[in-house]
C-alpha cells in the first residue's frame, strides 16, 4: 500500500462517489477509479461497492477507513516531528502520567519546561499507572509519572530496569458532596468508617490509594462499614459529586481537586500520603531532552534510583 493510495481511497469515501473525488484530487476519473482496483488487487479484497448513485465502502473499506486515517495520521505527524529536527527543534519527550496528576502538577510542569526549553515537545498520555510503567519499558513513553504508597519498595522491586525520580508527597483527602454540611476542619476517620466511601480498585503491583485506606483504618482499629470499589479516582470523584458517597482521593498541591464539584477535607488522623514518581528506563545516559525534563521536574537529584522516606 501507498500512503498516496490510502489518501485517494478515503476521498472517494467521504465523497462518496469517484467523479466527485477525482475532482477534489484534480485527477481524472479513470485514473482515480484504475487507482481504486489496483489497490483491491494489491489487498486481495474488494473495498468499495460501486452503484449507479456512486460508491459505499465494504465491510473491509470500512475497516481501511478507520486504519488509513491512523497510519495517515502517524505519516503526517513523523513528517511534522522530522520537519522540527530539520528547523532546529530539540526533539520530543513522551510523558505518560497518570490522571490524578495532569489535573495540576503535570500542567505546572509543562509551563515550567516549555519556558525552559521550547524547542522541545512534550507528547502526553494520562493511562492507568500499570499502563504508564509498561509504555516506559515497551518505549512507547520516555518516562511514566505514578502514585504509590510504598516508594522504597517500588523502588527496590524494580531497580535492575528502571530509574526513579522522587517527585515529593500527595496528601490523601475526603472529597464531600457538594452542598452536604461537611465537617469543618479534619474530619474524624471515626465519621468516615460509617459513610458509603468511594475508592478506586488496586492496581496490579502497583501499591497506591487503595493500600494506604487499607493501612490507615487498620492503624486506627476501625472498619469502614461501605466501600464501594469503582474503575478510576476520577469516576470516584464524579460520583462523589453526584451524591453518591464520599471520594478518597488524592490531591496534589492542594488544587487538584477544583475541577471536580465535590468540597475536600482533611482527615484526623491525617493519612500516610501517597508519593509521586516519575520513572525511566535504566540506560547509560539519558537523551539530552529527557534529561532536561527530569532538571525541571527534580533539579536537585540525578538520574537515578533514589526516593526520599
Amino acid at each position: 500500500m501507498e500512503l498516496r493510495s490510502l489518501r485517494y481511497f478515503l476521498a472517494v469515501v467521504e465523497a462518496g462517489s469517484l467523479s466527485a473525488a477525482a475532482a477534489r484530487l484534480r485527477l481524472s476519473q479513470p485514473s482515480l477509479s484504475v487507482a481504486m482496483g489496483r489497490l483491491e488487487s494489491e489487498l486481495g479484497v474488494p473495498l468499495l461497492i460501486r452503484g449507479p448513485r456512486g460508491v459505499e465502502p465494504t465491510a473491509a473499506g470500512r475497516y481501511l477507513v478507520d486504519a488509513a486515517g491512523r497510519i495517515l495520521g502517524e505519516a503526517e505527524e513523523t513528517e511534522r516531528a522530522l520537519a522540527r529536527f530539520r528547523d532546529g527543534s530539540r526533539g520530543t519527550v513522551t510523558l505518560a502520567a497518570v490522571p490524578a496528576l495532569t489535573w495540576s502538577r503535570i500542567p505546572r510542569l509543562l509551563r515550567e519546561f516549555a519556558a525552559a526549553a521550547p524547542g522541545v515537545e512534550v507528547r502526553l498520555t494520562d493511562p492507568p499507572p500499570w499502563t504508564a510503567l509498561e509504555s516506559v519499558r515497551d518505549r512507547a513513553a520516555d518516562l511514566a509519572a505514578i502514585l504509590v504508597s510504598d516508594p522504597r519498595a517500588f523502588t527496590e522491586r524494580h531497580r535492575d530496569s528502571l530509574r526513579v525520580v522522587d517527585w515529593g508527597p500527595i496528601p490523601v483527602v475526603a472529597a464531600y458532596p457538594p452542598g452536604e454540611s461537611a465537617p469543618v476542619g479534619p474530619v474524624p476517620l471515626a465519621e468516615l468508617a460509617e459513610r458509603e466511601l468511594l475508592l478506586p480498585r488496586r492496581a496490579a503491583g502497583i501499591p497506591s490509594l487503595p493500600e494506604t485506606v487499607d493501612r490507615l483504618f487498620a492503624d486506627a482499629a476501625l472498619i469502614p462499614q461501605r466501600i464501594r470499589t469503582v474503575e478510576t479516582i476520577q469516576t470516584a470523584l464524579t460520583l462523589a459529586a453526584a451524591g453518591a458517597g464520599v471520594a478518597l482521593a488524592p490531591d496534589a498541591d492542594g488544587t487538584s481537586l477544583a475541577r471536580f464539584d465535590v468540597v475536600p477535607r482533611p482527615i484526623e488522623p491525617a493519612p500516610a500520603p501517597l508519593r509521586a514518581l516519575v520513572v525511566t528506563r535504566r540506560v547509560e545516559r539519558a537523551d539530552p531532552e529527557l534529561r532536561r525534563l527530569l532538571d525541571v521536574i527534580a533539579p536537585d537529584q540525578v538520574l537515578d534510583h533514589r526516593v526520599q522516606p
